[in-house]
Formats: C-alpha cells, structure tokens, sequence
C-alpha cells in the first residue's frame, strides 16, 4: 500500500495508523450510509491512515462492495482494502483442494464468482458429478430443493464449509436472517458440522498480517457484532470498539463472554473523531 504523510487526528483515532471495518450495521445498513460512516472514512483516508474493510457479508464480490464504497462517497475504496468470507473461503479452498475441483454452492453470484476466479469449477446440481465440497454463504433465494441438493453431496462425502455463521445481518429498518441460518438448516439436515471460515475465525484477516498491511498493536477493528467483530479482534489481540449502529446493543454487552468485550463503545463512527467514545473498565484479553 502506498504510504502518506500522516496527520494527525482528534479523539480516539488519532491513537491508531490502520482501521479495519466491518460493512453491514457499521457503515451502511441495506443502501444507506450510516451517520458520520462516509465523512469518518474520507477524513481517514485524507489524514493518511490506512483504511481496510472485513465483511462476513459473501453476496458480493470485492470489486462489487469496492465499487458500493465509492458510490457511496468514499472514492477512495479499492478492492485490495476488502477482505470478505466469500474471498477468505476461495483462498482456503484453493489450499485445501485440487485445481479445479467442483462445488456446489448454495450462495448468491457474488461468491460464486468468487470461486470461479479462483479456478473452480461452479456446479448448478450435485448429479451426475458430486462435488468435492459443499459451500453454504448468504442465500436470499435459498429452497427446499438446493437444501435437499446439499444435504445429499455431504451425505455422499463432501465437505461442508460454511462461509460464515452470522444468524442475521442488519437491513436498513431490521434484522434479516444471516448465512448461519441457512447453514443450521443444513447441518440439521446432514448432522454434520461445518468448517467456518468468516469471523471470528483468525485465519481471514491473515492475508493482511501477512503481508505487513497492518501492525495489530496500531489497528482498531470496529465492528457491530459482539460475537464475530469483537471475538476476532480479541482473538488476534488487536483493540477494537463495538459501534451501536447494528446487531449488537448495550444489553448485549452487559452479559458477553470476556472474550467478547471490546475496549471501547460507540454510539456512531463520528465519536472516532471525538471525545465521547466509551471506554470500558474490563478490557477483554
């Protein structure tokens, strides 16, 4: 990444030289921007700081959700700042399969071009050929019969990867069923548990520890999920702050798991730049 000068900043943003953001409930919900998300972004940016984006969201691809940013009015956003489970779960496979080995893929387009990119071979049915694997992500046109088609290849000895477990994401009035629903129909289905790749797994923010993108001492992830956002950061002992736009809430944070308790609480991505971000007297390890 290109370095900047770097400025320096008001409030709580000014401690860090790198971001990593969640999406869905931290900069927009459904089409809509969230208070405070762009001009937080754009300033960011502008005072020279790296900026970065993690999404368990796989209905889109990384030039798609790119391209979202910018017409939202962060022009600045390039596919390479965007790690999403679709992506992370391509690059896992690629490890863990032969060339071209197909899937079924009970997701939307955005991941199975993903796959595809990836050198897979993308399978509309599981007969006449099965599947090396079974991957399950956001599906808003999931069936009865893609359900039936995915319980019958892992059945039959495919793997079965999860891209995520998020049980709802944030539309812009409510919540919406997430990707782990549609994987707990199929694990209910089959009796087998998945391999989930998105958060709060560690390994899909390894692509940009590894290549030197992001010094964990000098990061903050916000997110809006205690159990995904936050548990990943604690994971990787990067500090990190909850932002109340989304799924999580402050009742939620009165009865979360250590593990689960970020270090600071935020009612919008405005109080980045402010004096009135929350921090909280138990730090999570």
């Amino acid at each position: 990444m290109q370095e900047r000068v770097r400025e320096e900043l008001p409030g709580l943003a000014n401690r860090f030289e790198a971001f990593v953001f969640d999406l869905d409930g931290v900069v927009y919900r459904g089409t809509r921007p969230l208070p405070h998300a762009i001009e937080v972004l754009n300033l960011l940016h502008e005072a020279g700081r790296q900026v970065y984006f993690l999404t368990n969201n796989s209905g889109a691809t990384r030039e798609q959700y790119a391209e979202r940013l910018q017409a939202m009015g962060y022009l600045h956003a390039h596919p390479e700042q965007v790690i999403t489970s679709g992506w992370a779960t391509a690059l896992y496979l690629r490890r863990a399969l032969d060339e071209g080995a197909p899937l079924f893929v009970v997701g939307e387009p955005g991941l199975k071009q993903e796959l595809a990119s990836a050198g897979f071979a993308v399978l509309e049915r599981v007969e006449p050929e099965l599947p090396a694997a079974v991957v399950v992500g956001i599906d808003r046109a999931f069936s009865y019969e893609r359900l039936a088609q995915a319980q019958y290849a892992i059945l039959s000895g495919a793997r079965f990867i999860a891209t995520n477990t998020d049980a709802t994401y944030p539309a812009e009035d409510r919540l919406l069923p997430g990707a782990g629903a549609i994987v707990a129909a199929i694990a209910t289905a089959t009796g087998r548990k998945p391999i989930v790749i998105g958060k709060p797994n560690p390994q899909i923010l390894q692509p940009f520890i590894e290549r030197g993108w992001i010094n964990p001492e000098r990061t903050l992830l916000i997110g809006d999920r205690l159990d995904t956002d936050i548990a990943l950061a604690n994971a990787l002992h990067i500090p990190c702050a909850l932002v109340l736009t989304g799924v999580s809430t402050r009742d939620d944070l009165a009865c979360a798991p250590l593990e689960q308790l970020p270090q600071w609480v935020l009612n919008d991505l405005g109080e980045l730049l402010g004096d009135a971000a929350e921090s909280l007297l138990i730090h999570a390890p």
